[in-house]
């Protein structure tokens, strides 16, 4: 298909959104990107960019820019809540000599305005307060409605909107999510604000009863950034920016290592969000609307593949329209190559929300011992079917 004679909307500035633009763009399509926010500012926190995400930065041509951007971690060591070292998953080197790529570490903002720059060099436009109020759709294309604005006509529709989709309640019917009497805090501290070295250069996982926290630095180790997720029968809605108290999440790690302690005292801004599982959508796509990201196939953060399945997503989109012999098509061709192996990753995050919260001391302490007698380099091998997966290449 020719994209060059497509008009195509993106609902999203998100990762995922904005990368789906500047892929689109590069192969022709004219794309515009709606944002309800005024502005992108400093949101979010971190996330983690696994080889097979840098495969596709790479071929959007980014990987310069973004290698000056990231943190690149020596490992991830697994810790339990005393503090003690239970096992190392070797990163840094060792993941590139196995995968040919770096594994990296963002902070959110940095890796969204090195996307947005890009999609704008290649001719995206970015509307931002653009509130989507009405999508529809039909064979010939999609009309977007917007609150006090003019309404738009595209030829195609991509909803990158997020977990909580507007268009996949409105155009998919999706099921609703179900709570996983799991809540995570979100947050940064300042790494001058810490005792030297405190926090090394790797992905730190503290394990306990019930509840979890891990740690890595950004921005070249000026600040650390964490996830606390603890399990509670009470929800809080889903979404990632609902502020909350300090307090509460000092005091759920309470009676924890001094690294851990010691981190959350220090914590000014911290924000709460409710996890959930979704359950897998019948259809990614109808007539020449499509979701992506999180709008089709919404991550628990427990294998860190959010933001990494939103830039598969993204090239597979741009190559299966490119590919096509129509729009509808194309759209059908992106679900059939990504459903799949997006599914295997929505369900291997949910076994890791498990394994991390063991509630037994005996299961536990067993379960920690075994992993302490496992080879480093056979567990970076258990990642293999994800890490050496390269979309770019034309895998499924």
């Amino acid at each position: 298909m020719d994209l060059n004679t497509q008009k195509i909307s993106i609902i999203g500035a998100g990762i995922g959104g904005l990368a789906a633009a500047l892929a689109l763009a590069q192969k022709g399509a004219d794309v515009t990107v709606y944002e309800q926010a005024s502005t992108f500012g400093e949101v979010g926190a971190g996330l983690q960019i696994s080889p097979n995400g840098v495969a596709v930065l790479e071929a959007l041509g980014l990987f310069d820019a973004a290698k000056a951007l990231a943190n690149e971690p020596e490992s991830v060591i697994m810790r339990d809540y005393k503090g003690a070292t239970i096992t190392r998953l070797p990163l840094g080197e060792a993941a590139l000599q196995r995968y040919g790529r770096p594994y990296w570490q963002f902070h959110r903002a940095d890796l969204l305005d090195l996307l947005a720059k890009a999609a704008l060099d290649a001719g995206v436009t970015i509307a931002f307060d653009h509130h989507v109020t009405n999508v529809t759709g039909n064979e010939a294309g999609a009309l977007l409605e917007f609150e006090g604005r003019d309404a738009v006509l595209a030829d195609l529709l991509i909803a990158a909107d997020g977990v909580r989709s507007p268009t996949r309640s409105a155009v998919f019917e999706g099921e609703p999510a179900s709570f996983t009497g799991q809540v995570a805090w979100r947050g940064l501290v300042l790494a001058d604000k810490l005792p030297a070295e405190m926090f090394p250069n790797a992905a730190q996982v503290f394990m306990g009863k019930g509840r979890h926290l891990v740690t890595y630095p950004l921005r070249g180790g000026s600040v650390i950034n964490f996830v606390a997720v603890v399990e509670r029968e009470n929800w809080t809605e889903e979404g990632w920016n609902l502020p909350d108290v300090p307090s509460n999440l000092q005091a759920a790690f309470s009676g924890w290592c001094p690294e851990v302690e010691t981190l959350l005292s220090k914590v000014n801004d911290t924000f709460l969000w409710g996890l959930f599982n979704h359950p897998v959508l019948p259809r990614w796509s109808k007539n020449r609307i499509a979701l992506l990201g999180d709008a089709c196939h919404p991550m628990l953060p427990f294998l860190a593949q959010g933001a990494v399945m939103a830039l598969e997503d993204a090239w597979v989109l741009a190559d299966s329209l490119a590919r096509a012999r129509g729009p509808r098509r194309g759209l059908h061709d992106y679900e059939d190559r990504r459903k799949d192996r997006a599914t295997r990753v929505q369900n291997g995050a949910l076994r890791n929300a498990t394994a991390y919260h063991l509630k037994s001391p005996l299961v536990r302490g067993a379960a920690h011992k075994v992993l302490s007698y496992l080879n480093e380099e056979w567990l970076l091998g258990r990642f293999d079917w994800l890490y050496a997966h390269d979309v770019t290449r034309g895998e499924p």
